[in-house]
């Protein structure tokens, strides 16, 4: 649902309230990204983390300056504050609320990150014929907490959060292959089979967005995901904090062939 949708109308809509759900599949062709909003003082040792741990925090972008709520650089009329569906809120660690808007709680000393979302990759396996099993159900992509650490910096640290799709064995290595061309969107595949060798009891309860089927003769396949620095939020305590929701992806106006490697 809305593929045909331009990056800029997505946002639109956004901004007016008329779409909140899951932006995976939308504005076909076009990069989303994960997104962190920082206290100033906290932002040096954020890019560090990023820097430190590319595979689950690509930056593809962030503020000119702390106070910049618009982002040119990455779309048209970008409202960092009003054209995400969902968000988070934290306050010393804690999610404190979900809300369609945080312009009320913008501040002149924030400093905007924006991070390579996995959504964008989806793009490039469905149209090699491989089939990406949270949008053929409708549903958010299944993501979950690991034993994977990442390397710390300053304040944060924290394990990796993967994504997971479900595929058979044959279509594994055309995604492997696929997806090494997009380093900035997470890249290659973390693991695949066994999930608890990565720290995951149930593969049927994700500890972020929804469960998906996996057919007889599948494995479940493992992406670095940008959930990851909530995890690192949740350990380092920042004073205050806003991140996407889960999921909820901003729409930039990237053309995924940009971020490819050939």
């Amino acid at each position: 649902m809305y593929s045909d949708k331009s990056p800029l109308q997505i946002r639109q809509m956004i901004r007016r309230g008329e779409f909140q759900g899951n932006t995976s599949g939308v504005a076909a062709g076009f990069v989303q990204g994960n997104l962190v909003i920082l206290p100033k003082d906290y932002a040096g040792d954020f890019l560090q983390f990023c820097q430190l741990n590319p595979k689950p925090c690509p930056l593809i972008g962030m503020s000119e300056r702390p106070g910049r709520f618009m982002l040119p650089s990455l779309g048209e009329d970008l409202n960092i504050c009003t054209d995400i569906p969902k968000y988070r809120v934290y306050r010393d660690g804690e999610l404190i609320k979900e809300l369609p808007d945080v312009s009320a709680l913008w501040r002149d000393d924030l400093v905007t990150f924006v991070l390579g979302c996995s959504f964008s990759f989806e793009e490039a396996l469905l149209a090699d014929g491989l089939e990406i099993r949270n949008i053929s159900e409708g549903v958010n992509v299944p993501m979950y907490r690991t034993n994977i650490p990442c390397k710390p910096a300053g304040c944060f640290s924290g394990d990796t959060v993967v994504s997971m799709r479900p595929m058979k064995a044959a279509d594994v290595i055309r995604a492997i292959q696929i997806c090494s061309r997009f380093p900035s969107v997470h890249g290659a595949p973390l693991h695949l089979g066994d999930p608890t060798e990565i720290g995951i009891e149930d593969i049927d309860k994700p500890d972020f967005g929804d469960a998906v089927t996996i057919k007889e003769g599948e494995l479940p396949v493992f992406w670095a995901c940008g959930v990851t620095p909530q995890v690192a939020i949740e350990q380092a305590k920042p004073s205050f904090c806003i991140t996407h929701s889960p999921g909820h992806m901003i729409v930039t106006d990237l053309a995924n062939s940009r971020l490819a490697i050939f």
